[in-house]
């Protein structure tokens, strides 16, 4: 699978463009067997990016990563340091005390000495400063190996990098049917060479019913899911975190990252979703 390189420290590390995501996880118990089972196969198949937050199922999402990466590991399907682990901290945890407590909280869920990526989740009511400021100490500390942020747009972007420039990432909802960030943040973000993380890259299962995406992939034996998430991918700098649960889907997505969109496909995705004309705020949900 393609990477894309993650500076935010002195060490460039490899992502892969393609990675799963785990909202609405470890939002019930009696799902928990099934949504560990899940995120194993997905690392059986190869995904080697999976991303979290402690607000997702309060914990019990990361706790559903923890356990399944740890069973991989003891099975001897991978080692630890192959995966790539994102995880968030609550903008109500994000004082300089709330952030480590935070994190220290989800590096127990997850079981991990150090988590790889570790963003803040949104802006609240805390200083930037200071929030990047207790990220910077866990990066020292090795208590993750980088931090980042997400649901940030341009004016946030230049805010933390006149804090630095040790941003490892941005994570936004962007999304054929959410193109919103190409006007602005995405080429911010290409010139300084910092990926962007797409959440909800297939519009939480929108792009499926969409004819031109359909008539797309009918003529390539593929679904219209699957063109949309190539969409996505073909843009450079984009990294891809859509949530998949059952195998066919974590096989189908897996297969959208190999697939190279032609030129007149791409016009005709254009067309159909066209690229934003002005400014306009960020999608999130």
């Amino acid at each position: 699978m393609r990477t894309i390189e993650m500076t935010g420290n002195a060490v460039p590390r490899a992502m892969p463009v393609l990675g799963l995501g785990t909202w609405r996880f470890g939002e019930s118990r009696a799902a928990r067997a099934a949504e560990v089972a899940s995120v194993r196969r997905a690392l059986e198949l190869g995904y080697r990016l999976i991303d979290t937050a402690e607000m997702y199922g309060e914990g019990g999402a990361e706790e559903v990563v923890g356990t399944a990466l740890a069973d991989a590991v003891r099975a001897g399907d991978l080692r630890r340091e192959d995966v790539v682990v994102v995880s968030k901290v609550y903008p109500h945890n994000a004082s300089r005390a709330g952030t480590r407590a935070a994190c220290d909280r989800s590096r127990r869920r997850l079981g991990l000495d150090s988590i790889d990526v570790y963003l803040l989740h949104w802006r609240g009511a805390h200083p930037l400063a200071e929030t990047v400021d207790a990220l910077r100490a866990l990066a020292r500390d090795g208590c993750i190996g980088r931090w980042g942020v997400s649901n940030f747009d341009v004016d946030d972007m230049e805010e933390v990098a006149a804090l630095g420039d040790d941003c490892a990432l941005d994570q936004v909802w962007y999304s054929l049917g959410e193109r919103q960030p190409e006007f602005a943040l995405l080429p911010w973000l290409r010139a300084r060479g910092m990926p962007l993380m797409a959440y909800s890259p297939i519009d939480q299962g929108r792009a499926a019913d969409d004819a031109v995406l359909r008539r797309i992939g009918a003529a390539r034996g593929v679904t219209a899911t699957q063109v949309a998430l190539a969409a996505v991918l073909a843009q450079p700098g984009v990294v891809a975190i859509p949530k998949a649960t059952g195998e066919a889907h974590l096989r189908e997505n897996l297969a959208a990252a190999e697939l190279a969109l032609s030129p007149e496909e791409l016009q005709a995705i254009d067309a159909r979703f066209p690229r934003p004309a002005r400014p306009a705020p960020l999608a999130m949900n």
